[in-house]
């Protein structure tokens, strides 16, 4: 599909696609740069490669295809560092979840004849680094590109097929659209979750003991959910502000009315809202995005004996 793809970043995301590349032949070669050499190491020992180096114009030289797989808050500094090395003809992409900075800060830096096609795959675990990316972690998800309107086409539908072959839903997307979505979907939930955990770390009620020792369910799901990436996390945040302020606002409304529900012992309301969001959870399983297997699909040991 492509002669060399580059990787700029080698973390969960980027591991994954450079598995993903090798495991379904997508590319001839693909060059990976990261800034620390112990993660570069850790690449190439992975074999996740063919060409290593701490040099991001160097990595992209001669590449068909270049995705931006840093924290967002790096991307700035990066596309300094590569635009006089990017080929005419060749396809810039990233990974970033958040789209209007993308292209506020990447699109002006774009040198001519270079294709832009940004991209967000919406997948991801809790965990990071090139050891924790999998060929798998795209099947069956979503990832959504941002293009201007009036992108070549036929760059487009190659970043789209190149999605479709790692396993992936493609949808194509206006970027100030894409970054409300993500808002609701992903960053508000992901900021309760750091939030709840802070919350119960900093209870002075109980220790910390028994905050590990007791958590139930509901509290442990939000610990993974409060244990990814604090680096990408923190530019999540700082470059979709306006959008999860806004759901943000939302939320907080909602929630007071929640407030008000509890406190006067309004069982109907209670049971109203939890009705909905039960068959919101449903959907979610019936459109392919989630496993109705018990305990969240986790994987158990078996039981003694067996």
């Amino acid at each position: 599909m492509f002669e060399k793809i580059a990787l700029v970043g080698i973390g969960l995301i980027g591991s994954s696609i450079a598995r993903g590349v090798k495991a379904k032949g997508l590319a001839k070669a693909t060059a990976i740069s990261t800034r620390k050499q112990e993660t570069l190491a850790e690449a190439e020992a992975l074999g996740l490669g063919d060409i290593y180096t701490l040099d991001a114009a160097e990595a992209v030289r001669g590449a068909d295809l270049v995705i931006l797989c840093t924290p967002i808050g790096a991307y700035e500094a990066v596309m300094d560092t590569i635009a006089p090395a990017l080929e005419v003809g060749a396809i810039l992409s990233d990974v970033g979840s958040v789209k209007g900075h993308v292209h506020r800060v990447l699109a002006p830096k774009v040198p001519r004849g270079v294709h832009f096609v940004p991209g967000h795959p919406m997948a991801g675990t809790e965990h990071s680094g090139p050891a924790a990316g999998f060929a798998e972690l795209f099947e069956n998800r979503w990832c959504m590109l941002t293009p201007e309107a009036g992108e070549d086409r036929g760059a487009v539908e190659r970043v789209i097929a190149f999605w479709e072959a790692l396993g992936s839903n493609v949808e194509l997307m206006d970027a100030t659209h894409h970054d409300l979505v993500v808002a609701i979907t992903s960053h508000v939930p992901h900021l309760i979750a750091y939030n709840i955990v802070g919350t119960a770390d900093d209870l002075e009620s109980v220790t910390k003991s028994e905050v590990i020792k007791f958590s139930a369910g509901g509290f442990r799901d939000f610990t993974r959910i409060a244990a990814s990436d604090p680096v990408m996390w923190r530019d999540v945040f700082l470059t979709n502000r306006e959008a999860v302020l806004e759901m943000l606002g939302r939320f907080l409304e909602d929630l007071s009315m929640l407030q008000r529900a509890v406190r006067m012992g309004d069982g109907p309301a209670l049971e109203s809202l939890f009705t909905r969001t039960r068959a919101i959870r449903r959907s979610i399983i019936e459109a392919g995005q989630e496993t109705e297997a018990p305990d969240f699909g986790r994987q158990h040991g078996s039981a003694p004996g067996e």
